[in-house]
């Protein structure tokens, strides 16, 4: 008999609406994924690699050639300098990538402030290596942090702060503003901080991604996630890397190399190549916007109340004047009687809350938008 590590964790929203709408032959809006492919000429040069023979182990950090470009965006980008040799490792994904860090750094007894709605991995690592989540619940519409209350939350205990920006579900951005506040307070307390940049990519209205990597005494005491599932239109590769200053990245690299050693190599190589081309993510918010926007005036004129996303590529709908049912049931009933899934927000909530939200993902054809919003409009 398991002693189980996680008796409470069930299984991911994610999986059982698509699961749902799978069984319902539902339009699946729910689980975070383009149904549109990646660039061809990406998946060309995954093939080049392979016949080039790098199907054998990548070096444990990744390969360099990689690294380098990687180095090279974030410094152009935000003006910071990773080196390549000994602050960057990739990873298999931004989730693989997370696990390793709070695995890094959370012992028994750390306590560990997350923002919610959070995205549902960082909580159950956190309990599995002893750690407890003190909540900071954001509040629609525009979930605005407090850093006040964060200031009150704060004690002896706590290790790490996890912030997300693009926020995934909430399509909110922690401005330049709300940074120097959390960079403030992770040093007068002596903090680490996890910042999940996996959207970092897709950020519209002329907004500035304001990353960790561009404030010099937080990213000193920080690790930086991101994912190239999420920026190119792949997520199945499972692809992604962490960013940190060397004292933190060695530590970082001892307990990735137990978790997986290396990534996969061929995809590797080719997303070295495919980097040297920066319209392959400058680009993408442009394309995004034009996905948020076609489906927004679609939706015009629908009963939900709805505050255009800032970032990611998720938008909130707020049914609470067309149904008094719990997200949760609104949500199943939309799968099965109306044939499109999404996903209910109360789940990634401080106590499951219902702020009668739903969430959906517009990284899909225009066809697809198109049937959506014409079901969503019938409500």
């Amino acid at each position: 008999m398991i002693n189980s590590k996680l008796p409470n964790i069930e299984t991911s929203i994610f999986a059982k609406m698509s699961k749902m709408a799978a069984e319902h032959n539902a339009l699946n809006l729910s689980q975070g994924f383009p149904n549109f492919p990646s660039d061809p000429a990406l998946n060309a040069l995954v093939d080049e690699a392979m016949r080039e023979g790098f199907n054998q182990y990548a070096p444990m950090p990744g390969d360099f050639g990689l690294r380098m470009e990687i180095s090279k965006k974030i410094e152009n980008l935000h003006n910071h300098f990773y080196n390549p040799e000994t602050e960057i490792t990739i990873t298999a994904g931004a989730t693989q990538a997370i696990f390793t860090i709070i695995a890094t750094t959370i012992i028994e007894g750390d306590e560990v402030i997350i923002f919610t709605p959070a995205y549902d991995c960082y909580a159950p690592t956190v309990e599995l290596f002893g750690g407890k989540i003190v909540p900071i619940q954001l509040k629609p519409p525009f979930y605005a942090v407090d850093w006040q209350e964060v200031a009150d939350k704060i004690s002896s205990k706590t290790k790490m702060i996890i912030i997300n920006s693009p926020h995934n579900p909430s399509g909110m951005l922690f401005s330049k503003d709300d940074m120097l506040e959390l960079q403030d307070l992770a040093e007068k307390n002596d903090l680490f901080v996890l910042s999940d940049e996996v959207y970092e990519h897709i950020i519209f209205d002329g907004n500035v991604h304001q990353s960790a990597s561009r404030f010099e005494a937080l990213t000193e005491r920080s690790f930086v996630t991101a994912s190239f599932g999420k920026t190119f239109h792949n997520t199945g590769w499972k692809m992604g890397y962490c960013v940190a200053p060397e004292k933190l990245m060695k530590e970082f690299q001892k307990v990735h190399q137990f978790v997986v050693f290396c990534v996969n190599h061929p995809i590797q190589k080719a997303m070295a190549t495919y980097l040297k081309d920066e319209n392959h993510y400058l680009k993408l918010s442009d394309f995004y916007q034009q996905k948020r926007d076609f489906f927004l005036h679609l939706m015009k004129g629908s009963n939900f109340k709805i505050i255009p996303s800032k970032g990611t590529y998720f938008q909130m709908l707020d049914f609470s004047e067309i149904s008094n049912e719990s997200d949760i049931v609104f949500a199943e009933r939309l799968t099965k009687e109306l044939k499109i899934a999404t996903i209910p927000t109360s789940v990634f909530n401080e106590g499951k809350k219902d702020f009668k939200q739903i969430r959906v993902c517009f990284a899909k054809t225009d066809e697809t938008l198109s049937q959506a919003a014409k079901i969503l409009q019938q409500l």
